[in-house]
């Protein structure tokens, strides 16, 4: 059975193999959590990327998917990188913010990652309500989640964030 922890933390500074980044589509870096992976581990993610960009996702990556280069000099073998969606009042994308989930985790599984840990996906600039979003990763997670992942850890960057994952994670069955 897969374990699922909170860490209120830096998402950059996590010991786990597979670190998974909330990306844009161009996977050319950003802000919040996708540029501060990209400054955290340098150069090599960002070649990566581009390498991805020059073959298989010449669009970009599409919402829900998920893509997995090098961790560069982050404490992690891979980063998987995930685009979520952005929230609209009036659209109901609950199901591509879980896909991002599940298909980061099935990266993950194929690349033989034990440990995965994951921000609060679309809950930044893409403006996804924090209570929403957590109920929604948790649930994906837990439908998701097994061998080889041993653990999953969510690394919430403020104490609402954390709040709200730990409320979501009590009310999950």
């Amino acid at each position: 059975m897969t374990a699922l922890t909170l860490v209120r933390g830096d998402i950059t500074e996590q010991h786990v193999d597979a670190v998974v980044n909330a990306a844009n589509s161009s996977l050319l870096g950003g802000g919040g959590v996708d540029g501060a992976i990209h400054r955290g581990g340098g150069p090599e993610i960002l070649a990566d990327c581009r390498r991805l960009r020059a073959s298989r996702y010449g669009k970009g990556l599409p919402t829900g998917r998920a893509v997995a280069t090098t961790a560069g000099r982050l404490d992690a073998q891979w980063v998987i990188h995930t685009v979520g969606p952005v929230w609209q009042p009036d659209r109901d994308q609950s199901e591509l913010l879980a896909s991002c989930y599940r298909e980061s985790l099935r990266v993950a599984r194929e690349l033989g990652a034990r440990s995965v840990a994951f921000p609060a996906v679309s809950t930044g600039i893409f403006r996804w309500p924090m209570d929403d979003a957590a109920r929604i990763a948790v649930r994906a997670v837990r439908e998701a989640a097994g061998e080889p992942v041993a653990e999953v850890r969510f690394v919430l960057f403020d104490e609402r964030a954390y709040a709200a994952f730990e409320t979501a994670l009590a009310a999950a069955p």
